[in-house]
């Protein structure tokens, strides 16, 4: 498989932590948002969209993180990023879901380009707002997180779920931006224990053959 990545992307994150979780060999092909090489015509006859992830399986090419995600569980359900009973797997998908669909998407580049660019607002005024979404879409999975039973090492159980593989994304993207998460100390608590985790780790964004050409 290959996966068209860039080292800050939060959506290519879940995706190279979803493929070490489940053992999946891979090849990183880097795309440099800042340069605009997502644009590109070789890029866009991949994914049209213009966006990371993209995953080529074979003659098959998969966009959207969630939905590859999806795709992953079903094709090499071992080990299971999903739990077997449909009212904890819709627990699962929920938590993905306020941090993949309700967060993230405010900060990416695109919104962040249009708000600061288009809208005539401040770097300051951008980075108000990219700290608030972030806090109201953490604090919300911190209630649950621990509100609930079925919270465990993880946020679901004992094992890492598609819920974690969302989880430490974003708290390394919010953190970026200066967001502190142990201001959530339960959702501090599972990210911790998915860095102790070496399939999330070898994920991380340090880890990336862009990390270092990006002046890092």
């Amino acid at each position: 498989m290959q996966l068209y990545s860039y080292w800050r992307s939060l959506a290519a994150f879940r995706v190279r932590i979803a493929l070490n979780l489940k053992g999946l060999p891979y090849d990183v092909k880097t795309v440099d948002l800042i340069k605009g090489e997502q644009f590109r015509p070789e890029y866009t006859a991949i994914n049209p969209q213009g966006v990371v992830p993209a995953l080529v399986d074979g003659k098959t090419t998969l966009y959207q993180s969630m939905a590859i995600l999806e795709y992953l569980e079903e094709t090499h359900p071992a080990p299971p990023l999903l739990p077997k009973a449909p009212l904890e797997r819709a627990r699962v998908r929920g938590l993905s879901l306020i941090l993949a669909a309700d967060t993230h998407p405010l900060m990416v580049p695109r919104i962040r380009a249009y708000v600061a660019r288009d809208m005539g607002h401040s770097q300051d005024e951008l980075l108000t707002w990219i700290r608030h979404w972030s806090v109201k879409g953490l604090q919300a999975v911190e209630d649950h997180l621990a509100s609930e039973k079925e919270t465990g090492k993880y946020c679901h159980g004992d094992t890492p779920t598609m819920a974690d593989v969302c989880l430490m994304p974003q708290c390394i993207g919010s953190g970026l931006f200066g967001v502190d998460i142990t201001q959530f100390p339960t959702v501090k608590r599972v990210f911790d224990a998915c860095m102790a985790t070496p399939a999330f780790e070898r994920a991380h964004p340090r880890h990336q053959p862009d990390f270092e050409a990006a002046g890092h």
